[in-house]
């Protein structure tokens, strides 16, 4: 995911949405409490926002789900006892069967009734021959205040169904209508409900910002606020909404004020100053570009400062995130090195990597022959090696059982096989492995008895970008650790 990442039919019965969306949305007056029953002496015996936390999750997360498609998963919330599922339309836009995954493990079959428009990235679901399901309220339009907790359940990283996770509502973008928090928002999360210490939906959960790219959460999520939703779904109800996916645009960027980057032509100088284009979720500033690109191109993109710390986003012609990159050049510049999937129009944010970073930049790009590989050391075939340090300062937490893990990307290609190695003397080291349509390709705890490093031998299934997690095998694992991806034979 650039900084901000997206951690993506129905005939005749259509109509009958209207007679039984069945809606349970909070009145214009103030929220009522829930009638509960009497706490049990565990409850009793454990503090206010235990309790709370207790309650919200009990409450909601019978009514969260897993959602599967042939390219993408994320989560869901039904809001009808029927098994209407609010989500992401990035979710599920890619096509194929759409397989919805209870809490309680049942897996059934479900149609896309209706996309948002005008870049909403919301999307209704109807699971089939679904009856008596648990449900998620839907909270009143513009009850939501920064400070107010916040609670997100989804299915992190495809994996980890349930993910229960706590936060607060940190900002509210009311010009784009988004709810920033800080509760853990992974891949994965995309289309789970945000919700109130009433255990309401506030907001569906859509995208992380991040720095690096398929980098995980620093505690900057987004959610599509609540306001957008009543809308949405009457849209849907009186048939108005889209039945087939629509283009989903970024939230943050459009190119209606980019300049041209030439290719192969003369380096751009520019300057980010006060004025220019300010990125919301960190306020950096940044300005835009855009460049003519053929299908199969690889590019190179430099950009260089003696100002300020460069960082460089590109967005595909879709505008989705192809490659981001913080120091990939020499010393604080910026490099993305990356081949083109597609012949259109390309979008370049030339950034700062923090808030507040003035001053001049130069930007180059340019045209390689050739596959990227070519270039590497034919005797190892090395595709990606990194060292670093697992800790607290610099990675996140897992929220299934604590463990640090950090993330890296390298782009495969279909029948391509490679060994992924991850190694450190400091702690007991654990590797996964995830596809560009996020499913998991393989993990590893142990290379053997006697060995706590990781190893993973695999035949890449799809051509794109992969994912790799570096992690510890639990909670107390910290310390340096050297990953290698190669290219092998097997």
């Amino acid at each position: 995911m650039m900084n901000h990442i997206f951690l993506n039919h129905l005939t005749s019965g259509f109509l009958t949405l209207s007679t039984s969306l069945g809606l349970n949305i909070a009145p214009a007056s103030a929220i009522s409490p829930i009638t509960e029953p009497e706490p049990s002496p565990i409850l009793m015996a454990l503090d206010l926002e235990e309790q709370t936390n207790i309650r919200v999750y009990e409450k909601a997360s019978p009514a969260v789900v897993s959602i599967d498609t042939e390219k993408a998963n994320g989560s869901g919330a039904i809001i009808t006892d029927d098994g209407m599922v609010l989500t992401n339309a990035h979710v599920v836009s890619q096509g194929g069967q759409v397989e919805v995954t209870l809490a309680d493990g049942r897996k059934m079959v479900a149609d896309v009734v209706a996309y948002g428009e005008n870049g909403l990235d919301l999307a209704l679901l109807r699971i089939r021959n679904a009856r008596n399901l648990p449900t998620i309220p839907i909270a009143r339009p513009g009850s939501v205040r920064v400070g107010q907790r916040a609670f997100a359940i989804g299915n992190p990283f495809g994996q980890f169904q349930n993910t229960f996770t706590v936060g607060i509502v940190s900002r509210i973008d009311r010009e784009r209508n988004l709810i920033q928090t800080d509760a853990a928002i992974n891949p994965g999360n995309s289309g789970g409900p945000l919700l109130n210490s009433q255990g309401e939906l506030i907001g569906v959960n859509t995208a992380i910002f991040t720095r690096g790219r398929g980098g995980g959460n620093i505690g900057i999520g987004f959610a599509i606020s609540v306001d957008n939703v009543p809308p949405f779904l009457q849209a849907a109800k009186e048939g108005r909404a889209p039945r087939t996916a629509q283009q989903q645009r970024p939230i943050m960027f459009n190119n209606q004020d980019a300049k041209p980057l030439p290719v192969n032509g003369q380096e751009v100088r520019g300057v980010l100053a006060e004025g220019a284009n300010v990125l919301p979720v960190d306020n950096s500033f940044y300005n835009l570009y855009t460049f003519e690109g053929e299908a199969g191109q690889r590019v190179i993109i430099d950009m260089m400062s003696d100002d300020f710390d460069s960082y460089l986003i590109l967005l595909d012609i879709d505008g989705n995130e192809l490659a981001q990159d913080d120091d990939g050049g020499d010393n604080t510049n910026a490099r993305i090195d990356v081949t083109l999937p597609d012949t259109g129009t390309y979008t370049l944010l030339a950034n700062s990597y923090q808030a507040g970073e003035t001053g001049n930049y130069r930007l180059r790009l340019r045209t390689v022959a050739g596959d990227r590989r070519s270039e590497l050391p034919s005797s190892d075939n090395v595709m990606l090696r990194s060292s670093g340090i697992l800790d607290s300062d610099n990675a996140s937490v897992l929220p299934s059982d604590g463990s640090l893990y950090r993330e890296y990307s390298f782009d495969g290609e279909a029948g391509q096989s490679v060994r992924i190695d991850l190694t450190s003397s400091d702690f007991d080291t654990y590797l996964a492995l995830f596809s560009p349509n996020g499913r998991l390709v393989g993990e590893n705890d142990d290379i053997s008895d006697a060995d706590t490093n990781s190893r993973l031998t695999v035949t890449l299934p799809a051509t794109g970008p992969y994912r790799v997690v570096v992690n510890a095998f639990d909670s107390t694992g910290r310390g340096q650790y050297l990953l290698t991806v190669r290219e092998v034979s097997i």
